[in-house]
């Protein structure tokens, strides 16, 4: 059919988009550095371009955009990542695993420093995994260590060999996403087609298959939490929640904000039942308090189902240092690592200029004061009783965190491009374009000056505030269909 000259004639234009779009994804899976800008960027815009064009091509035939999907990411299958060295550390901490060490009690330089090689291709791994990996402890949650350990059974002397069974992992995982997406959207009444402004999106084909970041196994995770809510399997939507969490620790954020689904929901759903029998009579006393007894308790066996297959998740990894480890690992995340940042770098030059030096200590302790402060006060005062109102404001405060936080990795976007395709809100699409931009931090890696250049980090946020600002605070409100 394909080789049909009527077919060909017909959908000349969208099979060019596609054949071009996998020759500039094998060029840059396999015929990029990420010192060179130029071509980085030329390539990602190429390829935004195309994708949004396929997209509006393609919009009512989904069984083609899923196999465009497929064959996007299977261009990448045998590259070795190359934006981000973070897949080595992941092989190692998986061979460690399957050698019965624990990941989390060792560094890797504690290892190589007594020239002690407890792994496979070790110098290898510490080589490619570089210097600030290698000081610190692992700090990837439990069914991340899973994963890692599966490429180290499929692979435990080949490092491709490693990189293509974590690939085949997270592809499957957006397959995953793709199914349940299309699920819910179909539920809340929303064109299925929006699951493809993430699943096609050059900056998650790159950044999770092509660069191996597990965000998308979270993602998948997430998204089917999300279907199993709204479907009311509240308990197993826990459960699938937990393992999300013990993917990347990034969905813990958004639970204080199922108060509202799980308790004010569950009174509107009583009146709106009882209005229907005819049975609305005022109600007094004890009785109106019981549809909202009973959405609580049903939150608190939510938390304790989470809470409880978390620490199960965890507990194969426990002891007193892993506690003592873990918690320092992640307390670098606030106080210690700066990239790509906005909000924390305006703070720092405010420290400089009346302190002199950098407060990051200080700021990354008030940070997450604030962060608490917004969920808090998106929790009990922000409706959030109905799907797209529940994902707006998972959305709303996740960006709060990415806008305050010190570090923002690229790949952190995705989880606020998948809650966007459930929403109204564009500036996450917007954000997964120009967040390229942060990789023009690699221009400096041989020169004496490794710095950022704030210019252009400047240059990504106000193009991503001038659009988050004007959907959340300036555009008039449209109505959201949901169901």
């Amino acid at each position: 059919m394909l080789l049909n000259p009527t077919f060909l004639k017909l959908n000349k234009i969208p099979i060019l988009l596609a054949v071009f779009s996998i020759l500039f994804y094998w060029v840059f899976a396999y015929n990029l550095v990420r010192t060179d800008y130029v071509k980085l960027l030329t390539l990602y815009a190429a390829l935004f371009v195309l994708f949004y064009n396929v997209i509006k091509l393609f919009k009512h035939n989904t069984k083609a955009l899923t196999y465009l999907a497929f064959g996007f990411r299977a261009t990448f299958i045998l590259a070795i990542p190359n934006l981000s060295q973070d897949f080595y550390r992941f092989i190692w901490d998986g061979r460690m695993i399957l050698e019965g060490i624990n990941p989390y009690l060792f560094t890797v330089e504690s290892f190589i420093s007594q020239g002690e090689f407890p792994v496979a291709q070790a110098l290898e791994l510490r080589a490619g995994m570089g210097d600030l990996n290698a000081s610190h402890f692992t700090n990837y949650p439990p069914i991340n260590q899973l994963c890692f350990a599966i490429a180290a059974l499929f692979a435990s002397k080949s490092i491709l060999g490693s990189v293509v069974v974590l690939r085949l992992l997270i592809i499957a995982a957006d397959f995953g996403t793709l199914h349940f997406g299309k699920k819910l959207l179909e539920k809340l009444k929303l064109p299925t087609h929006n699951i493809f402004w993430y699943i096609l999106n050059p900056f998650i084909i790159i950044e999770l298959t092509g660069n191996l970041h597990f965000e998308g196994v979270m993602i998948f995770f997430l998204v089917w939490s999300l279907y199993l809510l709204y479907i009311n399997k509240w308990q197993f939507a826990a459960v699938v929640l937990a393992l999300s969490i013990s993917v990347k620790l990034v969905p813990l954020i958004f639970l204080p904000l199922f108060f509202q689904w799980f308790v004010k929901r569950n009174v509107i759903s009583t009146e709106h039942s009882n209005d229907k029998s005819n049975n609305h009579k005022q109600d007094t006393g004890f009785s109106k308090w019981i549809p909202a007894f009973a959405g609580m308790t049903k939150l608190i066996g939510f938390y304790s189902i989470v809470g409880a297959t978390t620490l199960l998740l965890f507990a194969p990894f426990y002891s007193s240092e892993f506690i003592n480890n873990y918690t320092k690992t992640v307390a670098l995340w606030f106080q210690t690592f700066e990239f790509n940042a906005s909000l924390y770098y305006i703070a720092r030059e405010v420290g400089y200029l009346f302190r002199g030096w950098n407060e990051i200590a200080i700021i990354g302790k008030v940070t997450p004061i604030l962060v608490i402060l917004f969920v808090l006060m998106m929790t009990f005062f922000r409706r959030n009783k109905t799907p797209v109102a529940l994902i707006s404001c998972m959305l709303l405060v996740l960006s709060f965190y990415y806008f305050t936080a010190t570090t923002v990795h690229p790949w952190y976007v995705a989880t606020l491009l998948i809650l966007s395709v459930f929403t109204k809100y564009k500036f996450p699409l917007v954000w997964s374009f120009v967040i390229i931009l942060s990789y023009l931090a690699y221009i400096n890696l041989n020169k004496a000056d490794k710095s950022e250049n704030l210019w252009i980090i400047a240059l990504e946020y106000v193009v991503v505030y001038t659009v988050f600002i004007w959907e959340v605070f300036l555009k008039k409100p449209t109505k959201v269909l949901e169901g």
